[in-house]
């Protein structure tokens, strides 16, 4: 009996740039970034935009060929493919077929580029086309939304929503790089422009407990937008996300998935509410339901679990008849199974021991989820009796 066995690594490496007015003709950070990478032919770049976005920035397409025509270390494709946002482009084959057909018909070899700029969904419809096409394009994110720029924009994952599950099919594939423009936040409601800051409470709450102060103390910024405060969160919050894939499982081949604190039942929230319920309002919510269950299960103090909620509210309506846990036939708790079956492994949530810190736990007891569904929504009930008494 014999076998071979082959064993070797691949370098990963790809920089996030952040940047005021990208598409400007005197903001060279596109253009000496294409003229850094030398080809032997000259590399093509097809553009594929977020449908809100080109509504909310008329101009946009216009800037993009106007900077292309002067910079010309790349060959932009004229036709600017415009995509449906939010999660109706992660949900629809047919866009998929579309941007496989784009890269057909204009040629998209390995050597040149796909840009996607828009928020998250589009992003990772337009990663995953990258990723599968040729086995692999060169991906160029351009994320417009908060969430995008701190979170889904800066990492390694793809994908799209297959079967009624979210993300069921997908790819780890590094972008070639990441341009996050503050610009673009200009346009957003205030309901998208909170709904990012529920990730950068989220890693705060399981990596820096210095981080989770300074968004408590910058609430009241954030809340009425000052972009100073923003472009801190953003930046602290991507970084945080790149030392994490930097660890010992950015592919994650483990069940370990530290970064999907509170994602259990916001992924299955976004589901049960047709996706009109945003991501991040939906993690914001599973923030909550979780950290309740810490407090719950002996991990985390009331004290720290009360910081936890109050900051959430300055931001986020906490409750929903689809979050609330009445019994044990919840629809919400199918969740925690569909959850581990993409884990793929045994079940693994994190819990919070305190703030800045996490604990693995392989099981949930849904009686106990029972009493933190309610804790939050008794949470939420006092605070609206407070604020109408006073």
């Amino acid at each position: 009996m014999s076998h071979l066995e082959q064993s070797f690594s691949v370098k990963f490496n790809y920089k996030i740039f952040f940047t005021e007015s990208l598409f400007n003709k005197g903001n060279l950070l596109l253009s000496d970034f294409f003229k850094e990478k030398p080809a032997a032919v000259l590399p093509k770049i097809l553009f594929v935009l977020d449908q809100g976005v080109a509504a909310a920035h008329p101009d946009l397409q216009n800037a993009i060929k106007a900077y292309f025509n002067l910079h010309t270390a790349v060959k932009l494709i004229q036709d600017i493919i415009i995509v449906p946002g939010g999660e109706t482009a992660k949900n629809d084959t047919k866009l998929f077929e579309q941007l496989i057909e784009a890269v057909n018909v204009y040629g998209i070899d390995r050597h040149s580029y796909i840009a996607a700029i828009g928020g998250g969904a589009v992003l990772d419809l337009v990663g995953y086309a990258a990723a599968v096409a040729h086995r692999g394009i060169k991906h160029i994110r351009i994320p417009t939304t908060v969430l995008s720029q701190n979170d889904s924009g800066v990492g390694v994952k793809n994908g799209v929503n297959f079967q009624g599950k979210k993300n069921f099919l997908g790819t780890f594939a590094p972008p070639a790089a990441v341009f996050n423009d503050n610009q673009f936040l200009l346009t957003l409601s205030d309901r998208d422009y909170n709904s990012g800051i529920s990730e950068a409470i989220k890693v705060a709450l399981i990596k820096d407990f210095d981080f989770f102060c300074w968004i408590e103390n910058h609430a009241f910024q954030l809340v009425n937008r000052a972009t100073e405060s923003m472009d801190y969160l953003i930046k602290r919050c991507a970084q945080l996300h790149l030392e994490h894939i930097a660890g010992d499982d950015p592919f994650e081949a483990g069940s370990s998935r530290p970064l999907d604190f509170g994602h259990w039942s916001a992924h299955k929230l976004e589901q049960l509410s047709d996706f009109k319920i945003t991501h991040g309002e939906a993690v914001a919510m599973g923030i909550a339901l979780d950290s309740s269950y810490s407090f719950l299960s002996g991990l985390l103090t009331e004290g720290k679990l009360q910081r936890i909620l109050k900051l959430l509210k300055q931001f986020f309506n906490l409750t929903n008849p689809l979050i609330q846990i009445n019994d044990l036939q919840s629809p919400l708790l199918k969740g925690l199974t569909e959850f581990q079956e993409h884990l793929g492994g045994k079940l693994t949530i994190t819990m919070l021991t305190d703030l800045g810190k996490g604990r693995e736990v392989n099981q949930m007891d849904h009686h106990l989820l029972m009493e933190a569904s309610k804790y939050v929504s008794d949470f939420m009930k006092l605070k609206e009796r407070l604020k109408t008494n006073t």
